[in-house]
C-alpha cells in the first residue's frame, strides 16, 4: 500500500504527536494509518507501508486494542485479522479520554483520597492537606464533568465544542441578573 504524501505527512506527523502525548511513535503511526485507510488493514500491510518490523506492528496492535481504539474485522476467506477505527472522531475522542482517567486520573483520586484520610501531623502538613482536598476536589469536579461530556452523542458534543468562550458569555449574563436581584 502506498502513502499519499498528505497521509505519509499525517502518519509521521501524528508519530511525533503521539511521543509527545505519551504513547510510543510507532503506536501512533498505525494508529494514524489505520485512521485514514478506508479499508481495515492486517499487520503484514501495516509492516509493507510503514516499514516497522512485524513484532512492533503486533507490540503496537497490542497496546492499541488494550486502549479499546481498534475495531477487529475478519475477511471472509482470509485467515488474518484486520484492524480499523471508528469512523466517528468523537467515540475516538471519547474512548482515549476514558482510558486516560483509567490509567491517569483515577489512581492519582485514590491517592489524594488515601492521603486525606490520615490527620496532618503539624502545621505545614496541614496546609499540604489543604493542598491535597483542593487538587481532589478540582478532579473530582473536572472528572463529572468529563463523564456528563462523555454521555452526549456526537452531534451535541460537537455543538458544545462549538460554543467555546460563548458559554462564558452566558455565565457572565447568569451573573448580571443575579447581582440585579441580590
Amino acid at each position: 500500500m502506498d502513502l499519499t504524501p498528505s497521509i505519509q505527512s499525517f502518519v509521521m506527523h501524528f508519530g511525533e504527536m503521539g511521543s509527545r502525548w505519551g504513547m510510543n511513535r510507532t503506536v501512533s503511526q498505525i494508529y494514524a494509518l489505520l485512521m485514514t485507510s478506508e479499508q481495515p488493514l492486517n499487520a503484514d500491510q501495516i509492516v509493507e507501508t510503514l516499514g516497522i518490523s512485524r513484532s512492533n506492528v503486533s507490540m503496537g496492535l497490542k497496546e492499541l486494542q488494550s486502549w479499546n481504539l481498534l475495531r477487529q474485522h475478519n475477511i471472509a476467506g482470509d485467515r488474518k485479522d484486520y484492524y480499523g477505527t471508528p469512523d466517528d472522531i468523537w467515540e475516538i475522542t471519547r474512548t482515549l479520554i476514558e482510558e486516560r482517567r483509567k490509567r491517569e486520573i483515577d489512581p492519582t483520586l485514590s491517592m489524594l483520597r488515601n492521603l486525606l484520610m490520615k490527620e496532618p501531623a503539624n502545621a505545614s502538613e496541614q496546609y499540604a492537606h489543604q493542598r491535597f482536598e483542593d487538587i481532589h476536589n478540582m478532579i473530582e469536579m473536572v472528572t463529572a464533568w468529563s463523564n456528563d461530556m462523555q454521555r452526549l452523542n456526537s452531534d451535541s458534543l460537537a455543538q458544545l465544542m462549538k460554543l467555546g468562550a460563548g458559554v462564558s458569555k452566558v455565565l457572565d449574563i447568569k451573573d448580571k441578573i443575579a447581582g440585579k436581584r441580590s
